[in-house]
């Protein structure tokens, strides 16, 4: 027979006392941003600039001091022009994004529930989306008359693309999965639509509506620069065409004002952008929404006595 020596295992080493916590290296790369310093850095160019037209760095036809920007948009608010060119500039943004996202939503949620209006739809917006639709201002006035009809409809328009894309691109994001079970549990198709799609779609309509909504401001100011009596577009353009750039730059600055942000997740502002907190918080509940509206469908078609 084979001697076989028995080693015992050595004792565990206790932990030397030179060891010392290591810094967690494992966090990714996502970029914080400080909560002031975009407006720290805001308020120094602001002072540079200041600075370089109170030494005639520059020239005031060219490019005007911020504080003759201040006082044009002072004077166009104290004479009343500014409330008039911005009342027409929200009407016609309001009334084409209303009618431009209402027509987008329907349509996109048919290209993405239908089997035919998706291979119908999706070829008509493949080939019209690419069409700048400030080029087809002209032949909206030859179809609807001078007015405010144009305008509203070329709006409309480059909101309805932006919107009927980002609509069935959501649907498509849905998880198949909680579709088939709902529909294994003999769901109603109505109530697939309402508990499951539509909560499931809903952060790619929300992201859609930002998207479009710089869409149609950008269509306003084109819009009321080829064809307009009123609104900041046309007070830009008679601005520019007399040379008087502080009030060019009045305008624009009017429109970065109550222009909508892009980023949904920075904390910090863009140079003269309005939070829309309302919108924010709609995006950050429908999460916690979707999961809500597709739990209860799944447990009230299951039944009280029903076992998983």
């Amino acid at each position: 027979m084979l001697d076989r020596s028995t080693s015992e295992d050595p004792p565990p080493t206790e932990a030397s006392p030179e060891t010392r916590p290591v810094k967690f290296r494992g966090g990714g790369f996502i970029p914080k941003t400080g909560r002031h310093s975009g407006w720290i850095a805001l308020l120094l160019a602001i002072a540079l600039w200041q600075l370089a037209a109170s030494l005639a760095l520059v020239n005031p036809l060219f490019l005007p001091a911020p504080s003759a920007i201040a006082r044009a948009i002072y004077q166009l608010a104290i004479s009343g022009a500014l409330w008039q060119h911005l009342s027409y500039s929200i009407m016609r943004i309001g009334v084409g994004w209303i009618l431009g996202t209402a027509t987008g939503v329907v349509v996109g949620f048919a290209i993405g529930l239908s089997a035919l209006a998706r291979s119908v739809g999706i070829t008509f917006i493949s080939a019209l989306f690419p069409i700048p639709k400030i080029a087809l201002l002209p032949l909206l006035i030859l179809w609807l008359g001078i007015g405010e009809q144009p305008k509203i409809a070329t709006i409309a328009l480059g909101v309805f693309f932006s919107t009927a894309i980002s609509v069935y691109s959501g649907v498509d994001n849905v998880p198949r999965n909680l579709i088939r079970m709902a529909q294994s549990f003999n769901v109603p198709f109505p109530t697939i639509v309402r508990r499951v799609i539509w909560p499931g779609a809903l952060p790619s309509i929300l992201a859609g509506f930002r998207i479009t909504a710089s869409v149609a401001l950008l269509l306003v100011v084109s819009a009321e620069m080829i064809g307009a009596q009123y609104g900041i577009g046309a007070f830009v353009l008679q601005a520019g065409n007399l040379m008087q750039t502080d009030q060019l730059l009045a305008g624009a600055t009017i429109k970065c004002f109550h222009a909508l942000p892009r980023s949904s997740r920075n904390k910090s502002s863009f140079c003269c952008t309005g939070r829309s907190e309302k919108l924010n918080s709609t995006e950050s509940a429908s999460a916690s929404w979707v999961t809500h509206c597709q739990l209860g469908t799944t447990n009230k078609s299951r039944g009280p006595h029903s076992k998983v």
